[in-house]
Protein backbone atom coordinates (compact mmCIF):
# COMPACT_ATOMS: atom_id res chain seq x y z
CA UNK A 1 0.00 0.00 0.00
CA UNK A 2 1.44 3.50 -0.83
CA UNK A 3 1.42 5.99 1.51
CA UNK A 4 0.65 10.14 2.01
CA UNK A 5 3.58 11.46 2.77
CA UNK A 6 5.81 15.09 3.39
CA UNK A 7 8.52 15.43 1.19
CA UNK A 8 11.43 15.69 3.87
CA UNK A 9 12.96 18.97 2.36
CA UNK A 10 9.91 20.80 2.70
CA UNK A 11 7.12 22.04 4.60
CA UNK A 12 4.83 22.78 1.54
CA UNK A 13 5.03 19.25 0.53
CA UNK A 14 2.83 17.50 -1.73
CA UNK A 15 1.17 14.23 -1.63
CA UNK A 16 2.99 11.00 -3.03
CA UNK A 17 2.58 10.36 -5.98
CA UNK A 18 0.07 6.60 -5.51
CA UNK A 19 -3.83 8.36 -4.89
CA UNK A 20 -5.33 6.94 -1.69
CA UNK A 21 -8.62 8.27 0.11
CA UNK A 22 -9.94 8.40 3.73
CA UNK A 23 -13.26 5.75 5.10
CA UNK A 24 -16.23 6.50 5.76
CA UNK A 25 -16.29 8.05 8.90
CA UNK A 26 -19.83 7.37 10.43
CA UNK A 27 -20.07 10.35 13.21
CA UNK A 28 -19.23 9.57 16.42
CA UNK A 29 -20.30 10.22 19.78
CA UNK A 30 -20.35 9.59 23.68
CA UNK A 31 -22.97 8.33 25.21
CA UNK A 32 -22.67 10.44 28.13
CA UNK A 33 -22.77 14.06 28.18
CA UNK A 34 -19.52 16.17 29.13
CA UNK A 35 -19.71 19.30 31.81
CA UNK A 36 -15.59 19.71 32.13
CA UNK A 37 -15.43 22.33 29.45
CA UNK A 38 -16.78 25.40 31.85
CA UNK A 39 -13.49 24.11 34.12
CA UNK A 40 -11.01 24.40 31.24
CA UNK A 41 -12.95 27.46 29.68
CA UNK A 42 -10.64 30.18 28.77
CA UNK A 43 -11.09 33.62 26.96
CA UNK A 44 -9.64 33.43 23.58
CA UNK A 45 -6.67 35.87 22.62
CA UNK A 46 -8.15 38.61 20.19
CA UNK A 47 -6.63 36.48 17.22
CA UNK A 48 -9.25 33.73 18.29
CA UNK A 49 -11.67 36.06 19.00
CA UNK A 50 -11.66 37.39 15.46
CA UNK A 51 -10.85 34.45 13.65
CA UNK A 52 -7.73 34.00 11.37
CA UNK A 53 -6.11 36.61 9.72
CA UNK A 54 -7.83 37.93 6.49
CA UNK A 55 -11.24 36.25 7.55
CA UNK A 56 -14.54 37.00 8.71
CA UNK A 57 -14.08 38.89 11.48
CA UNK A 58 -16.26 36.79 14.64
CA UNK A 59 -17.78 40.00 15.75
CA UNK A 60 -19.37 40.71 12.39
CA UNK A 61 -21.00 36.94 12.79
CA UNK A 62 -22.18 38.17 15.91
CA UNK A 63 -23.71 41.62 15.06
CA UNK A 64 -25.71 40.00 12.45
CA UNK A 65 -27.07 36.99 14.50
CA UNK A 66 -31.25 37.49 15.41
CA UNK A 67 -30.47 37.07 18.74
CA UNK A 68 -28.19 38.54 21.63
CA UNK A 69 -24.97 36.40 21.91
CA UNK A 70 -22.75 36.60 24.73
CA UNK A 71 -19.55 35.29 24.02
CA UNK A 72 -18.09 34.74 27.42
CA UNK A 73 -21.19 32.87 28.86
CA UNK A 74 -20.74 30.77 25.88
CA UNK A 75 -16.74 29.74 26.72
CA UNK A 76 -18.19 29.37 30.66
CA UNK A 77 -20.29 26.48 29.31
CA UNK A 78 -23.51 28.46 27.17
CA UNK A 79 -22.50 26.30 24.13
CA UNK A 80 -24.04 23.43 25.90
CA UNK A 81 -27.83 24.97 25.69
CA UNK A 82 -29.04 23.71 22.60
CA UNK A 83 -32.35 25.06 22.69
CA UNK A 84 -34.06 25.32 19.64
CA UNK A 85 -34.37 29.12 19.26
CA UNK A 86 -30.83 29.75 18.98
CA UNK A 87 -29.76 26.58 17.52
CA UNK A 88 -28.10 28.48 14.72
CA UNK A 89 -28.94 26.83 11.44
CA UNK A 90 -28.13 28.62 8.55
CA UNK A 91 -25.35 29.05 6.10
CA UNK A 92 -23.48 32.04 7.33
CA UNK A 93 -24.63 31.97 11.21
CA UNK A 94 -21.46 30.05 12.09
CA UNK A 95 -19.68 30.62 15.52
CA UNK A 96 -17.30 29.11 16.99
CA UNK A 97 -14.95 30.26 19.65
CA UNK A 98 -12.17 28.46 21.00
CA UNK A 99 -12.04 26.95 24.01
CA UNK A 100 -8.70 26.59 24.66
CA UNK A 101 -8.24 23.19 25.99
CA UNK A 102 -11.35 21.83 25.71
CA UNK A 103 -9.77 19.02 22.88
CA UNK A 104 -7.45 17.00 25.59
CA UNK A 105 -6.69 13.56 24.84
CA UNK A 106 -8.96 12.40 27.31
CA UNK A 107 -12.18 14.25 25.81
CA UNK A 108 -11.36 12.96 21.98
CA UNK A 109 -11.34 9.45 23.60
CA UNK A 110 -14.54 9.87 24.87
CA UNK A 111 -15.79 10.64 21.14
CA UNK A 112 -17.61 7.69 19.87
CA UNK A 113 -19.93 6.37 17.35
CA UNK A 114 -23.82 6.60 16.68
CA UNK A 115 -24.18 4.40 14.66
CA UNK A 116 -25.65 6.04 11.68
CA UNK A 117 -26.49 3.88 8.64
CA UNK A 118 -28.54 2.85 6.14
CA UNK A 119 -30.80 -0.13 5.63
CA UNK A 120 -29.95 -2.65 2.56
CA UNK A 121 -33.60 -2.90 2.27
CA UNK A 122 -33.53 0.67 1.12
CA UNK A 123 -31.44 -0.11 -1.92
CA UNK A 124 -32.96 -0.96 -5.07
CA UNK A 125 -30.15 -2.61 -7.44
CA UNK A 126 -30.42 -2.80 -11.58
CA UNK A 127 -27.61 -5.16 -12.51
CA UNK A 128 -28.73 -4.63 -16.22
CA UNK A 129 -27.81 -0.79 -15.66
CA UNK A 130 -25.13 0.16 -19.07
CA UNK A 131 -22.07 1.73 -18.44
CA UNK A 132 -21.92 5.54 -18.72
CA UNK A 133 -18.90 7.84 -20.06
CA UNK A 134 -21.18 10.92 -18.76
CA UNK A 135 -21.64 11.96 -15.51
CA UNK A 136 -25.25 12.84 -15.86
CA UNK A 137 -26.07 9.82 -17.15
CA UNK A 138 -24.72 8.02 -14.35
CA UNK A 139 -27.78 9.48 -11.91
CA UNK A 140 -30.65 7.21 -10.83
CA UNK A 141 -28.24 4.67 -11.18
CA UNK A 142 -27.51 1.99 -9.24
CA UNK A 143 -25.38 -1.42 -9.08
CA UNK A 144 -24.74 -4.70 -7.51
CA UNK A 145 -23.98 -4.00 -4.23
CA UNK A 146 -19.95 -4.19 -3.32
CA UNK A 147 -18.43 -7.26 -1.90
CA UNK A 148 -16.48 -6.52 1.39
CA UNK A 149 -13.10 -5.10 1.42
CA UNK A 150 -11.46 -6.40 4.67
CA UNK A 151 -9.94 -2.49 5.89
CA UNK A 152 -5.98 -2.66 6.64
CA UNK A 153 -4.15 -0.11 8.81
CA UNK A 154 -2.09 2.92 7.83
CA UNK A 155 1.58 2.39 8.66
CA UNK A 156 2.98 4.62 10.95
CA UNK A 157 4.20 8.09 11.64
CA UNK A 158 0.80 9.18 10.15
CA UNK A 159 2.95 12.23 9.79
CA UNK A 160 4.90 10.69 7.19
CA UNK A 161 2.18 8.63 5.99
CA UNK A 162 -1.11 10.47 6.24
CA UNK A 163 0.09 13.67 7.33
CA UNK A 164 -3.33 15.30 5.70
CA UNK A 165 -5.96 12.82 7.40
CA UNK A 166 -7.18 13.99 10.66
CA UNK A 167 -10.17 13.33 13.16
CA UNK A 168 -13.17 16.38 12.92
CA UNK A 169 -13.99 16.76 16.67
CA UNK A 170 -17.33 18.41 17.46
CA UNK A 171 -20.42 18.65 20.37
CA UNK A 172 -23.44 17.28 19.65
CA UNK A 173 -26.49 17.66 22.02
CA UNK A 174 -26.09 14.32 22.63
CA UNK A 175 -21.98 14.30 23.19
CA UNK A 176 -18.76 14.96 21.83
CA UNK A 177 -18.50 12.90 18.44
CA UNK A 178 -15.81 12.31 15.98
CA UNK A 179 -15.81 12.39 12.25
CA UNK A 180 -12.32 12.54 9.65
CA UNK A 181 -11.47 14.98 7.29
CA UNK A 182 -8.32 16.23 4.98
CA UNK A 183 -6.16 19.21 4.28
CA UNK A 184 -7.67 20.76 1.11
CA UNK A 185 -5.75 22.93 -1.09
CA UNK A 186 -7.75 26.47 -1.23
CA UNK A 187 -7.88 27.70 -4.68
CA UNK A 188 -7.34 31.70 -2.86
CA UNK A 189 -4.34 30.53 -0.95
CA UNK A 190 -2.05 28.16 -2.76
CA UNK A 191 0.59 26.72 -0.75
CA UNK A 192 -0.70 28.04 2.38
CA UNK A 193 -4.20 26.34 2.72
CA UNK A 194 -6.55 26.31 5.99
CA UNK A 195 -9.04 24.44 4.70
CA UNK A 196 -10.49 20.62 5.59
CA UNK A 197 -13.00 19.21 3.76
CA UNK A 198 -14.99 16.34 5.67
CA UNK A 199 -18.95 15.34 5.69
CA UNK A 200 -21.51 17.77 6.09
CA UNK A 201 -23.23 15.45 8.63
CA UNK A 202 -20.25 16.04 10.61
CA UNK A 203 -20.94 19.88 11.01
CA UNK A 204 -24.54 20.21 10.91
CA UNK A 205 -27.89 18.33 11.73
CA UNK A 206 -29.47 18.92 8.80
CA UNK A 207 -33.32 19.12 8.63
CA UNK A 208 -33.51 18.64 12.43
CA UNK A 209 -31.02 21.16 13.37
CA UNK A 210 -28.71 23.41 12.96
CA UNK A 211 -24.33 23.98 13.13
CA UNK A 212 -22.83 21.76 15.61
CA UNK A 213 -20.38 23.50 18.52
CA UNK A 214 -16.84 23.19 19.13
CA UNK A 215 -15.72 21.63 15.49
CA UNK A 216 -11.48 21.23 15.80
CA UNK A 217 -9.54 19.15 13.78
CA UNK A 218 -6.31 17.48 14.69
CA UNK A 219 -4.42 16.34 11.49
CA UNK A 220 -2.38 12.65 12.09
CA UNK A 221 -3.90 11.85 14.88
CA UNK A 222 -2.02 9.35 17.47
CA UNK A 223 0.83 9.71 14.90
CA UNK A 224 2.29 6.37 16.54
CA UNK A 225 -0.18 3.84 17.02
CA UNK A 226 -0.90 3.77 20.22
CA UNK A 227 -3.66 1.64 21.97
CA UNK A 228 -7.01 3.40 22.79
CA UNK A 229 -5.68 3.58 26.57
CA UNK A 230 -2.99 5.22 25.61
CA UNK A 231 -4.05 7.59 23.43
CA UNK A 232 -6.86 8.60 25.94
CA UNK A 233 -3.75 9.89 28.76
CA UNK A 234 -3.08 13.00 28.45
CA UNK A 235 0.33 12.44 29.10
CA UNK A 236 0.72 11.30 25.43
CA UNK A 237 -0.93 14.54 24.24
CA UNK A 238 1.92 15.41 21.71
CA UNK A 239 1.68 11.89 20.16
CA UNK A 240 -2.24 12.20 19.72
CA UNK A 241 -2.20 15.41 18.18
CA UNK A 242 1.37 16.06 16.87
CA UNK A 243 0.28 19.24 14.56
CA UNK A 244 -1.94 20.61 17.70
CA UNK A 245 -5.45 21.86 17.20
CA UNK A 246 -7.27 23.70 14.50
CA UNK A 247 -10.40 25.31 15.78
CA UNK A 248 -13.19 26.47 12.86
CA UNK A 249 -13.13 29.96 12.11
CA UNK A 250 -15.68 29.57 9.44
CA UNK A 251 -18.01 26.16 8.31
CA UNK A 252 -20.40 25.53 5.04
CA UNK A 253 -21.86 22.30 3.63
CA UNK A 254 -24.53 22.23 0.96
CA UNK A 255 -28.08 23.38 1.49
CA UNK A 256 -29.48 19.92 0.37
CA UNK A 257 -28.00 18.55 3.31
CA UNK A 258 -29.30 21.00 5.22
CA UNK A 259 -32.67 20.53 3.90
CA UNK A 260 -33.06 16.93 3.70
CA UNK A 261 -29.93 15.36 5.86
CA UNK A 262 -31.19 12.79 8.60
CA UNK A 263 -29.59 11.00 10.91
CA UNK A 264 -30.47 7.66 9.36
CA UNK A 265 -32.14 6.43 5.96
CA UNK A 266 -29.80 8.15 3.87
CA UNK A 267 -31.32 11.27 3.03
CA UNK A 268 -29.18 13.77 2.41
CA UNK A 269 -26.46 11.68 1.07
CA UNK A 270 -25.91 12.73 -1.80
CA UNK A 271 -25.17 16.20 -0.60
CA UNK A 272 -23.01 15.50 2.55
CA UNK A 273 -20.45 17.17 2.23
CA UNK A 274 -18.44 19.93 4.05
CA UNK A 275 -15.55 22.75 4.24
CA UNK A 276 -13.77 23.65 7.45
CA UNK A 277 -11.67 27.11 7.46
CA UNK A 278 -9.35 26.64 10.49
CA UNK A 279 -6.90 28.51 12.79
CA UNK A 280 -4.23 27.00 15.60
CA UNK A 281 -5.66 26.77 18.89
CA UNK A 282 -2.10 28.21 19.99
CA UNK A 283 -2.24 30.87 17.75
CA UNK A 284 1.00 30.71 15.57
CA UNK A 285 -0.58 31.87 12.67
CA UNK A 286 1.27 29.37 10.81
CA UNK A 287 -1.17 27.95 7.89
CA UNK A 288 -2.58 24.22 8.13
CA UNK A 289 -0.50 23.40 5.11
CA UNK A 290 2.35 24.75 5.85
CA UNK A 291 1.53 22.81 9.13
CA UNK A 292 1.45 19.23 7.76
CA UNK A 293 3.29 19.74 4.50
CA UNK A 294 0.18 18.42 2.57
CA UNK A 295 -2.92 19.63 0.79
CA UNK A 296 -5.11 17.81 -1.60
CA UNK A 297 -6.61 19.19 -4.54
CA UNK A 298 -10.15 18.47 -4.84
CA UNK A 299 -11.56 17.53 -8.21
CA UNK A 300 -15.51 18.59 -9.32
CA UNK A 301 -15.63 17.62 -13.00
CA UNK A 302 -13.94 14.10 -12.07
CA UNK A 303 -14.89 11.36 -15.12
CA UNK A 304 -18.05 9.03 -14.98
CA UNK A 305 -17.63 6.17 -12.36
CA UNK A 306 -16.92 3.93 -15.40
CA UNK A 307 -13.75 5.97 -15.98
CA UNK A 308 -12.58 6.38 -11.91
CA UNK A 309 -10.57 3.77 -11.84
CA UNK A 310 -8.99 2.61 -8.45
CA UNK A 311 -10.17 4.89 -5.27
CA UNK A 312 -8.62 4.36 -1.84
CA UNK A 313 -9.98 5.36 1.44
CA UNK A 314 -8.83 6.33 4.90
CA UNK A 315 -10.43 7.00 8.06
CA UNK A 316 -10.63 6.04 11.93
CA UNK A 317 -13.25 3.95 12.89
CA UNK A 318 -14.44 3.45 16.04
CA UNK A 319 -17.23 1.27 16.15
CA UNK A 320 -16.89 -2.30 17.20
CA UNK A 321 -14.47 -4.22 16.50
CA UNK A 322 -12.30 -0.52 15.76
CA UNK A 323 -11.59 1.57 18.81
CA UNK A 324 -10.90 4.92 16.81
CA UNK A 325 -7.24 5.08 17.95
CA UNK A 326 -6.05 4.10 14.35
CA UNK A 327 -6.06 4.83 11.08
CA UNK A 328 -7.33 2.62 8.49
CA UNK A 329 -7.48 2.02 4.64
CA UNK A 330 -9.71 0.14 1.79
CA UNK A 331 -8.88 0.13 -1.62
CA UNK A 332 -12.01 -0.45 -4.24
CA UNK A 333 -13.68 0.74 -7.95
CA UNK A 334 -16.61 2.24 -7.12
CA UNK A 335 -19.85 1.81 -8.37
CA UNK A 336 -22.70 3.64 -8.26
CA UNK A 337 -25.61 4.41 -5.62
CA UNK A 338 -28.71 6.57 -6.22
CA UNK A 339 -31.18 7.37 -3.38
CA UNK A 340 -32.50 10.69 -4.83
CA UNK A 341 -32.39 10.27 -8.70
CA UNK A 342 -32.51 14.13 -9.31
CA UNK A 343 -28.72 14.32 -7.96
CA UNK A 344 -25.02 13.96 -8.93
CA UNK A 345 -24.76 10.22 -8.13
CA UNK A 346 -23.30 8.35 -5.13
CA UNK A 347 -19.73 6.24 -5.10
CA UNK A 348 -20.09 2.82 -3.40
CA UNK A 349 -17.03 0.41 -2.34
CA UNK A 350 -16.63 -2.35 -0.11
CA UNK A 351 -14.96 -1.71 2.93
CA UNK A 352 -15.53 -3.03 6.45
CA UNK A 353 -14.69 0.68 8.03
CA UNK A 354 -17.56 1.18 10.54
CA UNK A 355 -18.63 4.81 12.78
CA UNK A 356 -16.30 6.85 12.90
CA UNK A 357 -14.78 7.78 9.72
CA UNK A 358 -17.57 9.86 8.22
CA UNK A 359 -15.81 12.95 6.39
CA UNK A 360 -12.49 11.22 5.40
CA UNK A 361 -11.56 11.05 1.64
CA UNK A 362 -12.33 9.60 -1.29
CA UNK A 363 -8.52 9.52 -3.68
CA UNK A 364 -7.69 8.59 -6.98
CA UNK A 365 -4.97 9.42 -9.26
CA UNK A 366 -5.84 12.23 -11.42
CA UNK A 367 -4.94 13.06 -14.92
CA UNK A 368 -1.60 14.28 -13.87
CA UNK A 369 -0.45 11.86 -12.05
CA UNK A 370 -1.12 13.54 -8.62
CA UNK A 371 -3.62 12.34 -5.60
CA UNK A 372 -6.98 14.47 -5.98
CA UNK A 373 -10.09 14.23 -3.50
CA UNK A 374 -13.45 13.17 -5.62
CA UNK A 375 -15.81 12.49 -2.44
CA UNK A 376 -16.13 12.29 1.19
CA UNK A 377 -17.99 9.37 3.05
CA UNK A 378 -21.14 10.08 4.21
CA UNK A 379 -22.87 6.32 4.59
CA UNK A 380 -22.81 2.63 5.36
CA UNK A 381 -24.91 -0.09 5.79
CA UNK A 382 -25.64 -1.93 9.36
CA UNK A 383 -23.64 -4.68 8.61
CA UNK A 384 -20.35 -2.25 7.62
CA UNK A 385 -19.68 -3.97 4.29
CA UNK A 386 -19.18 -1.24 2.16
CA UNK A 387 -19.07 2.57 2.33
CA UNK A 388 -20.51 5.22 0.00
CA UNK A 389 -19.98 9.42 -0.44
CA UNK A 390 -21.48 11.70 -2.94
CA UNK A 391 -20.09 13.01 -6.31
CA UNK A 392 -18.53 16.64 -5.88
CA UNK A 393 -20.32 18.65 -8.42
CA UNK A 394 -21.22 22.07 -9.11
CA UNK A 395 -22.88 22.64 -5.47
CA UNK A 396 -20.26 21.10 -3.77
CA UNK A 397 -17.99 23.60 -5.56
CA UNK A 398 -19.63 26.54 -4.87
CA UNK A 399 -19.09 25.21 -0.98
CA UNK A 400 -15.55 25.61 -1.21
CA UNK A 401 -15.73 28.44 -2.96
CA UNK A 402 -17.33 30.21 -0.50
CA UNK A 403 -15.42 29.08 2.62
CA UNK A 404 -12.32 30.07 0.87
CA UNK A 405 -13.40 33.45 0.21
CA UNK A 406 -14.48 34.02 3.83
CA UNK A 407 -11.28 32.41 5.05
CA UNK A 408 -9.65 35.37 2.62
Amino acid sequence: MSSIRRRPSRRRAALAATAMAACLALTATACNGDDESSDDAQAPTDSSSEGAEGGRELQDVIDSLPFDFDVDAWLDGGWENWDQDTWLREVGDFVNPIIEGLWDADRMGQAEDPEQSIDDDQIEEDPDAPQADDPMADRGITDPEPLPVEAVPVQTPYTENGAPIGKVFFDSPEGPMVCSGTVIADPNNPGRSNLVATAGHCVHAGVGGGWYRNISFVPAYNNNGLSAAEANDPANAAEVAPYGVFWANYVSTTQYWIDNGTTTGGEGAHGDFAVLSVEPEDGSGRSLEETVGAAVEVNFDAPAVSGLGSVSLYGFPAAEPYDGALMYNCNGDPGRLSIDATMPVLYWVGCTMTGGSSGGPWLRTGDDGNPELISVNSIGPLESTWLAGPRLDVEARDVLEYVSQQAG
